[in-house]
């Protein structure tokens, strides 16, 4: 690997082993070293690459557009020499665009300036060349532990447990073996052959006739995969194993494997979590000369205890977002049957996120013919944001529903509640009475405690921000006045609440956002409502939005005729 500023040779070789791109960067940015991998991914040689600034050279964003300095987190992990992680656009030699996952980190090189150590892979499955293979099948010391390395780089870098699994596959074929075979344990202690994963042509393709689900595990067996899949032992297998009569089901498929694939030898290993066994991994070799060892089977029983904690905190994430998803939906509330006006909610959670948060929107009846609506967020991602909210809605509904009075009164009284019997630091929220009138004209009156502004969009495409109203958010000045303010609606008008993560975007100023949302939802202000909601989450939401989204879309009568 060149490198300017002569970085040690283990180092050097170490990275030279690493079956994902790789590239050194100083201080400021610039690469001083670069991997084989890496100049293959990126269709650039070393010398294109180094001593060239690292953002100028490679990082785009989706369109291809360079990402502003201040915005690229890569370059900002670099400068600021810290460990980070995420998704980029990375641009080839031939201008095309490569999706990647990335993870930098401080690397100690003995020298002054430090460099740090940018690990890229391919997010695209199917995309990325097959990491090269040893000439000989077998791997040195120094490749050994530069495969462990790059499995916990990649099998910790995401909870995705099919992304997790991918990344599996990509480490082990055709490095070491031709075919990789991963059965997995469900919850229910089902197994199911998961992957059947073949290095073909330089790619690694899936035989998908030999997946799916797979007999129960014997209890007694001492085949070598129901030994692995009741966490007994790894074993080393060939064709022969199976030839006589078999002792389960398990064995019929292993047989049928064999017989498919062509292997001539195997290495069985458990996938074991720190709890329970999570599946096992069969490498096999039917192109590949050579049989299996036991140093071989030790490097695999390594590798597949580090894909089992990555399997497990995965398949923990997993499990809580699906609860925390459940749980989010279940406090927000159904929308009531409302004359005249029509109305749709959405409710979208983070993309990364594994916990509930605080985001929610409400719309209700109240006693005397007025339709309430509101959104609000309640700050914080976690089980305290989402009791927060629930109390706080509940709170807000009570005191509209008995009290008849305008929006600014009501929240007041919630923002006393806030600091007396809710269970919530700060929130923010935006709470409106809509009147419909007998000839049809619509009214809203509303207060808004430091929440995102309300958006207007007319028929005829005119979008503006509601303003007015507006006062400090929930936990500030819980005892300060607020205001009211009011607005006529035209015809057929569309108004839109929201939550800030439809609009915020991380080193992006907030007017930008703004701006995106309106430009959107004029642009749309024709469609039907479900349609105008559906579009307009997909084109104003911001693509690296790490926040929940809520949003409340009212359409009011339209002038008759």
């Amino acid at each position: 690997m060149p490198a300017q500023g002569s970085p040690r040779e283990t180092v050097a070789k170490a990275l030279d082993a690493l079956g994902t791109g790789a590239y050194l960067a100083d201080a400021q940015g610039c690469v001083v070293g670069v991997n084989p991998c890496a100049e293959r991914l990126l269709g650039r040689s070393a010398a294109e690459l180094l001593g060239g600034d690292a953002h100028d050279l490679l990082h785009r964003n989706v369109n291809g557009e360079p990402v502003a300095r201040a915005q690229c987190r890569v370059r900002e992990a670099i400068l600021a020499g810290r460990t980070a992680h995420g998704r980029e656009w990375m641009e080839r030699g031939d201008g095309t665009l490569l999706p990647v996952i990335w993870l930098a980190t401080p690397c100690d090189l003995g020298q002054r300036p430090p460099t740090t150590l940018v690990l890229f892979y391919p997010a695209g499955r199917g995309q990325d060349p097959a990491p090269r293979s040893p000439a000989d099948g077998q791997l040195s010391e120094l490749e050994r532990l530069a495969l462990l390395a790059e499995t916990t780089t990649l099998l910790t870098s995401t909870l995705d447990i099919e992304e997790a699994l991918h990344r599996l596959i990509a480490l082990l074929v055709p490095r070491l073996g031709d075919w990789a075979v991963i059965d997995l344990i469900s919850e229910r202690e089902e197994v199911r052959r998961w992957a059947v994963a073949h290095a073909e042509d330089g790619h690694v393709r899936l035989r998908e006739d030999l997946q799916g689900p797979m007999p129960p595990v014997p209890q007694e067996s001492g085949m070598p995969l129901s030994r692995a899949l009741r966490g007994v032992a790894s074993t080393l297998a060939g064709p022969e194993t199976y030839q006589g009569p078999p002792d389960s089901g398990l064995a019929v498929e292993q047989r049928r494997l064999f017989e498919a694939t062509g292997m001539h030898s195997a290495a069985v290993v458990p996938i074991r979590s720190l709890r329970e066994v999570l599946g096992a991994v069969t490498l096999g070799r039917a192109d590949q000369p050579g049989k299996y060892t036991a140093t071989e089977l030790a490097l695999l029983e390594d590798i597949a205890r580090r894909a089992g904690l990555a399997l497990e905190n995965a398949r923990l994430y997993q499990r809580q977002r699906v609860v925390a998803e459940t749980m989010q939906r279940h406090l927000l509330p159904q929308l009531p049957r409302t004359s005249g006006l029509a109305m749709t909610t959405r409710y979208l959670p983070a993309p990364d996120a594994s916990e509930v948060g605080g985001d929610w929107y409400d719309a209700f009846p109240l006693a005397d013919d007025v339709t309430a609506l509101a959104v609000g967020d309640v700050v914080g991602h976690d089980l305290d944001a989402a009791a927060g909210m629930a109390q706080l809605r509940n709170i807000l509904r009570a005191y509209a529903w008995s009290q008849q009075k305008p929006p600014s009164e009501i929240v007041r009284e919630l923002d006393r509640a806030t600091a007396r019997i809710a269970e919530v630091t700060m929130a923010t929220v935006v709470f409106a009475r809509m009147t419909v009138d007998d000839a049809g004209r619509s009214t809203l009156t509303w207060t808004n405690a430091g929440h995102p502004p309300p958006l207007l969009i007319t028929r005829e495409g005119l979008a503006e921000y509601l303003t007015d109203g507006h006062g400090v958010l929930l936990g500030v000045l819980p005892e300060q006045e607020r205001p009211d303010a009011t607005r006529r609606l035209p015809p057929g008008a569309t108004l839109l609440l929201y939550t800030d993560g439809l609009i915020e975007s991380p080193g992006h100023p907030l007017d930008e956002g703004l701006e995106r949302l309106r430009r959107h939802a004029a642009s749309l202000a024709h469609r039907p409502l479900e349609s105008f909601t559906d579009q307009l989450l997909a084109r104003a939401r911001p693509p690296d939005n790490d926040d929940d989204v809520a949003l409340l879309a009212v359409r009011v009568p339209a002038a008759s005729s």
